[in-house]
């Protein structure tokens, strides 16, 4: 694969080392990430991990690059080692940890907070971290998300669970089962 659709790892580390973000001994990626950290934010990407920043890297093409973005200072994002995304957006106020051996599909987007608070003053310009609701993410090891599903705050997804494409993941998801809809539910069990 040339340069061209591939980053070669060292270049890849090398940007990535630039925006502030620590990553494992390789790291793929098929264009450049958008990498919005915070002054004392953390960003910790795991080793052997492919980030899909364009639709030459994954069939299904994506509508976006990948987004990585802390809000706050204490924020993190933790990425575990042979895992792959495309697309994705993920936003930690608090806290994003995805394990190791993910799938994260096309145009995914994870994110631990609301943005705004829901009282109507000032509400477009509030960001007190207390006041726009927080609460923090956890994606366990092997766990397949498929396109376009969204995963809200407070929300913990069980290891080997599988989330349907187009869900939106408002509660957790326990281990080893397949959910989905709107809100997702678990449908059967693995």
């Amino acid at each position: 694969m040339g340069i061209k659709r591939k980053i070669i790892s060292g270049i890849g580390k090398a940007y990535l080392k630039i925006k502030g973000v620590e990553t494992g001994e390789t790291i793929t990626l098929y264009g450049f990430p958008r990498v919005n950290r915070t002054k004392g934010g953390k960003i910790i990407i795991g080793n052997n991990v492919a980030l899909c920043s364009t639709c030459e890297g994954n069939p299904l093409g994506v509508n976006h690059c990948v987004i990585l973005s802390t809000i706050y200072p204490e924020s993190e994002i933790i990425i575990g080692n042979d895992t792959g995304m495309s697309g994705t957006t993920i936003c930690a106020a608090k806290s994003v940890k995805i394990g190791g051996n993910c799938l994260i599909g096309a145009n995914v987007t994870i994110t631990d907070c609301d943005f705004h608070s829901v009282k109507p003053e000032g509400r477009r310009y509030n960001t007190n971290a207390e006041e726009i609701g927080c609460a923090s993410v956890v994606i366990e090891d092997n766990v397949w998300l498929g396109m376009n599903v969204i995963v809200l705050k407070g929300v913990i997804v069980g290891q080997n669970s599988v989330v349907a494409a187009g869900s939106v993941v408002t509660k957790s998801i326990p281990p080893n089962c397949i959910a989905g809809g709107n809100p997702a539910r678990v449908l059967k069990m693995i």
